[in-house]
């Protein structure tokens, strides 16, 4: 049954049916015969079928929700009892937003401290990625805002409040300040993440508020790619106080706090919502309590 139900996690993360079957290492017919098996078991049709995958029925909408609790209540039994066995190991599966990357050291490098056999796996994504992935149970765990839009059926951990630097030259426009408006960074050339990722729809959102938009210069889905472009000291760009720091920018331009008015976002880790945690997220879970204080310090 457990195989069949992982069929079922795989069509839905592919929404291809050649795909899936790869996924699970099996064969297009071999899954198509699991998928009409638990059809059978559940007596109901699970999946729209056609020359191609044309989405789940209702009641295989319903099946998923469920499928998705029972192969991570599986796995997380799997985890527990291998941690009675062996101790703490295995991966760790961690998908975040591109403006938080800058952190994630600051919750893996006291895990990894405590926990030396488990590893990581760190992916960066928009926040609706984030929210897909540990839904359809590809992450283990995820970092995101908590605050902003919708996140659904999570259990969400608090770490700090998301604050916003105007990053500039010190010959720059408003590059002598001590702050900025928002109205102010309207008037700047930016240039800033893309507008699929939820840092950019709250940087547009606070410009909106304050009578003025965005104009950027060049966007790219890359923090990396505004970072190697604002440490020329000839690009401006709005980021989170914290990347900033972390990524060493006041040391190249001016990092100019935003006011008028102050705009947080609170970020966290969010996690499935079973009432049982895996032995890897609990210890976490752990860690992400221990080291918020410090966060918001």
């Amino acid at each position: 049954m457990i195989d069949k139900l992982e069929l079922l996690l795989a069509l839905a993360k592919e929404k291809h049916f050649g795909r899936a079957a790869e996924a699970c290492g099996v064969t297009q017919p071999t899954m198509s015969t699991g998928l009409k098996q638990l059809e059978e078991i559940l007596g109901v049709t699970l999946v729209q079928r056609g020359s191609r995958f044309l989405g789940f029925t209702p009641e295989g909408e319903r099946a998923l929700d469920w499928a998705r609790r029972i192969v991570g209540d599986m796995r997380a039994m799997r985890e527990e009892i291998n941690t009675l066995k062996q101790g703490l190991s295995g991966e760790l599966r961690i998908a975040a937003i591109p403006t938080v990357l800058g952190m994630v050291a600051s919750l893996t490098t006291p895990f990894r401290a405590r926990h030396p056999n488990v590893r990581f796996r760190i992916v960066s994504c928009t926040s609706v990625e984030v929210l897909a992935l540990l839904e359809n149970l590809e992450v283990d765990a995820g970092l995101t805002y908590l605050d902003n839009e919708p996140l659904g059926k999570v259990r969400a951990i608090p770490l700090y409040d998301e604050r916003y630097r105007l990053i500039t030259a010190p010959d720059g426009l408003y590059g002598d300040r001590d702050q900025v408006t928002w109205h102010e960074v309207g008037q700047v050339p930016l240039c800033l993440l893309t507008p699929d990722m939820q840092n950019r729809r709250i940087i547009d959102r606070a410009l909106l508020a304050a009578g003025t938009q965005a104009t950027p210069t060049l966007t790219s889905n890359s923090v990396i790619v505004l970072y190697t472009h604002v440490k020329t000291g000839r690009w401006a760009s709005v980021m989170p106080a914290k990347l900033a720091e972390t990524l060493g920018l006041s040391d190249a331009v001016r990092t100019i706090p935003i006011v008028d008015p102050l705009v947080t976002y609170r970020i966290g880790l969010v996690i499935p919502p079973r009432e049982t945690m895996t032995p890897l997220v609990a210890a976490l879970v752990q860690t992400a309590q221990e080291v918020a204080p410090s966060l918001n310090a």
